[in-house]
């Protein structure tokens, strides 16, 4: 896309998901992912959207309202983007396409993270590390976020999960909040480096699908295409038995993805690309909010 447009674009989804992340996803987010280690740095008013667990009540006391204890880790927390931009996000068939929905995603945290002091990092993973932005601050920061979201090009069409999360954790060394971001189509095994990054950083999955991945629509023959190899398949879709498999497909994928998640006690929410993703991401911060 040329530059003016670009810019629209940007300014589109800057406008959009600032308001989210201010005036919905503040209190949830900052209950949610704020750090919790154990250095006292100082007290602050409570603001809305605090842990009550965090009041200093001796403070509060002669103040006459309430004031929280903040420790250092809560003053600057760490948020890793890992996205796909592998060949698939470029499906839509129900909704937006998933790359799009993708990019909103991305936006809505990276300026939840800024608004919470945080920094913000990206890496962006096909079936190869595609580009890494080390973690910063600022609204200009978030703002050549976007743009890469919108205008990236990988140099591979394929997805390897696993290796995405290797590079994370080998490049990454202090503990961090990082939100793995992808439709989950991947034929290689990444549970084991699911765990090893579990082990050392705070993960969570954000599945985004299109309701066509998960099954055939009776529509008769079509030539079908992977994305992701290039390669076309004629296919009877009025075959009940055709469909079946297909689904079958899908289940048993999706069963590996909830499993490998729930196994290693990772927090995670799937959204099709016809739903909104507000409630979805709301949901999934207040349950992490109240554990």
């Amino acid at each position: 896309m040329d530059a003016n447009e670009l810019l629209k674009k940007i300014r589109k989804i800057e406008i959009k998901t600032r308001g989210l992340s201010q005036n919905i996803f503040a209190g949830e987010y900052h209950s949610a992912f704020k750090g919790r280690g154990m250095m006292f740095s100082e007290v602050r008013e409570y603001q809305y959207g605090d842990d009550i667990r965090d009041i200093d009540w001796n403070v509060t006391a002669r103040h006459n309202k309430p004031y929280i204890k903040v420790f250092e880790e809560e003053r600057e927390l760490t948020v890793i983007l890992l996205i796909d931009v592998s060949k698939s996000g470029n499906f839509g068939a129900i909704g937006i396409e998933k790359k799009e929905m993708v990019t909103e995603v991305a936006a809505t945290l990276a300026f939840s993270a800024i608004q919470n002091n945080d920094k913000i990092g990206v890496i962006f993973f096909s079936d190869k590390i595609e580009k890494f932005i080390p973690p910063k601050k600022g609204r200009k920061h978030i703002l050549f976020i976007i743009r890469e979201l919108l205008n990236f090009q990988p140099t591979s069409l394929g997805t390897n999960i696993s290796l995405a999360l290797k590079y994370f954790t080998d490049a990454i060394k202090k503990r961090c909040t990082t939100f793995l971001i992808s439709d989950f189509i991947d034929d290689v095994d990444y549970s084991k480096a699911l765990m090893v990054a579990q082990n050392r950083h705070d993960l969570i999955g954000i599945q985004i699908y299109d309701k066509r991945d998960a099954n055939l629509p009776n529509v008769g023959y079509f030539c079908a295409q992977d994305l992701e190899t290039g390669i076309e398949r004629w296919i009877d879709t009025s075959s009940k038995q055709v469909r079946q498999t297909y689904d079958r497909w899908w289940y048993e994928r999706q069963q590996y993805f909830n499993n490998v998640f729930n196994r290693n006690n990772i927090d995670y929410v799937s959204i099709a690309t016809d739903e909104d993703y507000v409630k979805a991401l709301v949901g999934l911060f207040k349950k992490r909010g109240i554990r």
